[in-house]
């Protein structure tokens, strides 16, 4: 990702940072300045009150939207802003409270040339006290593979197999219980057992080195 210059409302210039949007402005986001502009303050506030609670996991009807529609706003134009509002939101998300700072999101508000007016109400939904249940809601409905529950091996030794009368081979046998009930079992000699304890070890130490490089690390 290339890294570019925003220039702040406060006419200073930020330099070597991406905005929260990325690169390139999506395309749900750069219909919403327009509308947003002639949007009065009570209905953004309306609008705004329903993406939160969709954030958290509530139910948000889509009549609760429609009754927002006014001679003025029909429901297409009702339909881009709460589209290209929450699609902001959830791109400002993303990034920890580390990385964004208050005066870094207004900062971009002012280039996506969203109204000023509304600057204090989307910042407090970001850095405000909802934050935490929005953040819950997201890590607990993610999609993601189950998770190990329980692990148990045993170390066998075959005496004889149908092609050797006297093998002695150790082997391995283990069996994993996943989060979703399933069982699996598998054996392996105990030279790809040692390979598996190396590789593991060997991943393990390249972790740590990326990890101690100066450009991973997070500076306020």
């Amino acid at each position: 990702m290339s890294i570019i210059q925003v220039t702040g409302s406060s006419g200073r210039i930020a330099v070597d940072r991406t905005p929260f949007y990325g690169t390139r402005v999506p395309p749900e986001i750069k219909k919403l300045s327009k509308p947003l502009a002639k949007l009065d303050k009570q209905t953004f506030r309306k609008m705004l009150q329903l993406i939160v609670n969709s954030l958290e996991g509530k139910d948000v009807e889509f009549s609760q939207l429609k009754e927002l529609e006014t001679s003025d706003f029909n429901e297409e134009l009702l339909s881009i802003i709460y589209t290209g509002m929450i699609q902001l939101l959830k791109l400002a998300m993303r990034l920890p409270l580390v990385s964004l700072k208050p005066e870094m999101f207004k900062d971009d508000l002012v280039e996506l040339q969203i109204p000023e007016a509304y600057h204090e109400d989307l910042s407090s939904v970001i850095f405000g006290s909802r934050r935490p249940h929005i953040d819950t809601y997201a890590l607990e409905s993610r999609p993601r593979l189950p998770r190990l529950d329980s692990f148990k091996w045993r170390a066998d030794v075959a005496i004889s197999t149908s092609v050797l009368n006297r093998a002695l081979e150790p082997t391995v046998l283990m069996e994993m219980t996943l989060s979703n009930g399933n069982i699996h079992k598998f054996e392996v000699p105990t030279s790809k057992f040692h390979e598996l304890r190396y590789n593991v070890a060997f991943v393990l130490k390249e972790m740590e080195d990326i990890e101690q490089r100066n450009i991973l690390k997070i500076q306020d």
